[in-house]
């Protein structure tokens, strides 16, 4: 369904990680978006972005108000499916079914610290990683380093639009079969910011968790997009309530 300029599926966590299992089984390739909020207003400004994510096999709602929304828009999303969550479960999934996982993101000791977290959390699982701080000369060696390491599951962590340009650069070279932007996701995993309550989560309010974190990088950020997204919502609301009081003929 489409809300605004993104065309989401209607998926949960679980038949995410059914659909991306089986593009791996039938040895397919393509990438998933997680899309909240401020991606979705990003992309309104950005071409490049918002091609991406429109030539995405799977585009999810990463945002509780994404979710409150789509009835506005003719629909209905099943639930929100956070980046975090989703890494989580396909790891989880990897590692009963014995396929390699690869994380580029974060700091070196960042990411080596979120590898380890990973195989306590899911034993047996096949993990190898590199830090995102390289030059885009390096880009083609790092996708020869994914491609060489036999994985077949991609998580980037390296910041909208970077992770996403890096993938489309890339995506001929990389290997994987399913590549996955998770933007700050290995920072948590390692332990170096905290997550917030799950409640928090379900009220919409998730993002106060992460202003609160790094507020000088992201509070320029979410004044203008979650304004942005705010007054797009109250347009559609207000055409909508016109259509109702107008009578018909």
């Amino acid at each position: 369904m489409t809300i605004l300029n993104g065309t989401f599926d209607a998926l949960t966590i679980g038949e995410t990680v059914d659909a991306v299992f089986a593009m791996i089984g039938a040895r397919t390739r393509g990438w998933l978006c997680t899309v909240n909020v401020a991606t979705l207003m990003t992309m309104r400004g950005n071409a490049a972005l918002q091609a991406f994510v429109d030539r995405a096999t799977w585009v999810v709602a990463d945002g509780q108000p994404i979710v409150w929304c789509a009835p506005l828009f003719g629909g209905e999303l099943p639930e929100r499916v956070t980046g975090i969550d989703l890494l989580d479960a396909l790891c989880r999934r990897a590692a009963g079914e014995g396929q390699g996982v690869y994380l580029l993101g974060a700091t070196a000791p960042l990411v080596a610290r979120a590898m380890v977290n990973l195989r306590k959390r899911h034993p047996g699982l096949r993990v190898e990683g590199a830090d995102g701080y390289f030059a885009k000369e390096e880009w083609r060696g790092r996708a020869e380093a994914i491609r060489a390491s036999d994985a077949r599951l991609l998580f980037v962590g390296m910041g909208t639009p970077r992770q996403e340009s890096f993938i489309a650069e890339e995506w001929d070279e990389l290997g994987v079969n399913v590549a996955i932007g998770v933007g700050g996701t290995f920072d948590v995993i390692a332990g170096a910011r905290f997550r917030a309550f799950p409640w928090v989560g379900r009220v919409g309010l998730e993002w106060v968790a992460r202003l609160i974190q790094e507020p000088d990088r992201l509070l320029p950020r979410y004044l203008v997009t979650n304004a942005q997204f705010c007054w797009l919502i109250a347009n559609v609301m207000g055409q909508r309530m016109r259509q109702w009081l107008v009578p018909k003929g």
